[in-house]
């Protein structure tokens, strides 16, 4: 093998990684709110939150598609059961008990995350493309994360 070829390989490998590692935490988040919406009564927080699962999903694809240009495999989306370093292993429960206030918090706490992996993600040398794109979402990700965290604040003071 050429060895100008495997920094390259290399540098494909990683950036595939760092990609992978975003889509898996965009799938959780598209998983994450879709339990939430389902486990709340509130119909604004039900439309909220499928529209936050819906973009997760839509940012996933953007990053598979990235992956795939790439010439490598995207992940395999995201494992609910097994996203603890995520953010997103209690909603189950929290659904389970209908508890509209521990829903919210673990929504804030999945979105916690994502913003973690984001920043790590858009501080890593990515290629200009790559790095807008990233960044964009990072940006629509901080909203979201905004919003959630502001609901659960605002739940927190009428609880």
């Amino acid at each position: 093998m050429d060895p100008a070829e495997a920094p390259k390989s290399d540098s494909v490998d990683a950036l595939a990684s760092t990609l992978n590692h975003l889509v898996r935490t965009c799938r959780d988040g598209e998983q994450g709110f879709q339990v939430a919406a389902r486990g709340v009564d509130d119909p604004n927080l039900q439309h909220l939150f499928e529209s936050y699962s819906q973009q997760r999903g839509e940012f996933a694809a953007e990053l598979e598609q990235e992956v795939e240009r790439l010439g490598q495999k995207p992940a395999e989306g995201g494992h609910l059961t097994a996203a603890l370093d995520r953010g997103w292993t209690s909603i189950t429960a929290a659904v389970t008990g209908r508890d509209e206030g521990a829903i919210i918090s673990e929504c804030e706490r999945g979105e916690e995350i994502a913003v973690r992996a984001y920043q790590e993600a858009s501080s890593s040398s990515l290629p200009a493309d790559l790095g807008a794109l990233v960044e964009r979402q990072l940006v629509k990700i901080k909203e979201a994360h905004d919003q959630v965290r502001s609901l659960e604040q605002v739940h927190s003071r009428h609880s």
